[in-house]
């Protein structure tokens, strides 16, 4: 169970990356990337996901928006969020290669 939203965070890209080993990545972001889907999830209180808004369209790649949006769906749940203050959101963006593989940007954050 996360104790804060900052381990939600991880915890959710860690989570996506496990599901999808064949349509994700893990290594270092390619110098050029096809798409930057950037999507906010609401999760009810026992991580399932509630809803989902696409923030970002990226203007080249558009199936990557959906292929994130699957990928989120497919992965849940994400482990109970009852703990923390609500709302219970988070904000991902999505690195897709030109493979059209992601990988959530939190994993390459300090």
């Amino acid at each position: 169970m996360p104790r804060s939203v900052t381990e939600l965070q991880l915890q959710f890209a860690r989570r996506l990356v496990g599901a999808h080993p064949d349509s994700s990545y893990v290594g270092p972001v390619p110098p050029r990337l096809l798409a930057i889907p950037v999507i906010e999830v609401e999760f009810n209180a026992d991580g399932s996901v509630r809803g989902t808004r696409v923030l970002r369209h990226p203007s080249t790649g558009p199936e990557a928006t959906q292929l994130a949006l699957e990928a989120i769906r497919r992965a849940a749940p994400y482990g109970n969020v009852s703990r923390l203050p609500k709302p219970w959101k988070i904000i991902e963006a999505f690195l897709f290669d030109d493979d059209l593989r992601f990988k959530p940007r939190t994993l390459d954050l300090p």
